[in-house]
């Protein structure tokens, strides 16, 4: 995802751009953004800068492994390869990656009427609930929040696997003729077990709108609630990612201007709630419907405008522009800690 020019709806036109480190050349730029998903947790991680093969990716949905299991990375896809359909890669210990397929080689056709001139699918989320998985993704365009949250399911993510198949469950949200932007799912269950959907670029800011298992569509009469809010143009506020901690809830999102190369000023950053629906404030009792929030991680060193996350066992997953690939998109993987009831990560 590239964002030369930012708009209202915080997406950009799309330019590629060519890096492989793993074979020769070759991994291609495209557009977009993420969600937070909770998964055991697994083996320490290296820092993101030992990370070997390919690692290209832009909106990481990570499903830390374990015990044997692989690691996953769902992220946006490239409208040149797949139909532009989400793209996977698998790890077997997190540091060396490898370029696994796509969900689908064509796009559901209904998305093609709902969105008119969509290309790549953008942000997913993963998220698993009684055996199976939850793949939610954003259909949209430059420019408009002319938007859709669809939904697949599977019972695994791995695509080498026999049973790997991902049934389209369709529509979870359109935001036509709304004020907020339907991208960038996030999912997480509050204490009774219900399901939540995080979402919002821009526009109006961050969401959340109440789901129902097994279905994982959108609860019947449930309206989005407003979380999170810049209050100033062009509210640059998006990616939202919910991680219940220790009783309470943890809003995760990125911030400021994304997709620019080593321009960007991308930046994740979090606030805190008693309940998953909010209010929101950060560490300094600011509220998030007022422009708050604690910041997490920021451009340093080689890394240029990290954002776009999400979390998985401990780990977060982000895509930043690398100062020594040229500003090109790569995956970032750090492990959170806490103190004093708030998370962190190095910044080195």
């Amino acid at each position: 995802m590239v964002r030369p020019n930012a708009s209202p709806a915080g997406r950009p036109a799309v330019r590629l751009t060519v890096v492989r480190l793993a074979a020769v050349l070759a991994a291609v730029v495209v557009l977009v953004l993420t969600g937070c998903g909770a998964v055991p947790p697994a083996s320490d991680v290296r820092p993101a800068a030992e990370l070997s093969g390919d690692f290209f990716t832009h909106d990481p949905a990570l499903v830390k492994g374990g015990n044997g299991e692989p690691w996953f990375i769902y992220s946006t896809g490239n409208g040149q390869v797949a139909d532009g359909n989400i793209q996977v890669r698998r790890s077997d210990d997190g540091v060396n990656w490898e370029y696994a397929g796509e969900v689908w080689q064509e796009k559901p056709a209904w998305l093609k009427e709902a969105v008119p001139g969509v290309d790549n699918l953008w942000a997913p989320e993963l998220y698993q609930h009684d055996g199976v998985w939850y793949l939610y993704y954003s259909a949209s365009t430059f420019g408009k929040n002319l938007s859709v949250i669809a939904l697949a399911t599977n019972t695994t993510l791995d695509p080498a696997d026999p049973a790997y198949k991902w049934v389209d469950r369709g529509q979870v949200i359109s935001s036509k003729g709304e004020r907020f932007n339907a991208i960038d799912p996030g999912i997480a269950e509050d204490t009774d077990g219900t399901p939540w959907m995080s979402f919002g670029s821009f526009w109006n800011g961050l969401q959340v709108v109440q789901l129902e298992w097994p279905g994982g569509l959108r609860a019947d009469a449930a309206e989005p609630m407003v979380i999170a809010d810049r209050q100033e143009p062009p509210n640059a506020i998006e990616a939202p990612c919910i991680l219940p901690h220790d009783g309470a809830y943890y809003l995760f999102f990125s911030r400021d201007f994304c997709c620019q190369g080593l321009k960007s000023t991308y930046n994740i950053a979090v606030g805190r709630a008693d309940s998953i629906a909010g209010p929101y404030v950060d560490a300094d009792g600011k509220a998030l419907l007022d422009g708050g929030g604690t910041p997490v991680l920021g451009t340093a060193g080689n890394r240029v405008g990290p954002g776009g996350q999400s979390i998985s066992g401990g780990t977060l997953a982000y895509h930043y522009y690398a100062k020594d690939l040229d500003g090109a998109f790569r995956l970032g993987l750090l492990d959170l800690e806490w103190k004093d009831g708030w998370p962190s990560v190095s910044q080195d």
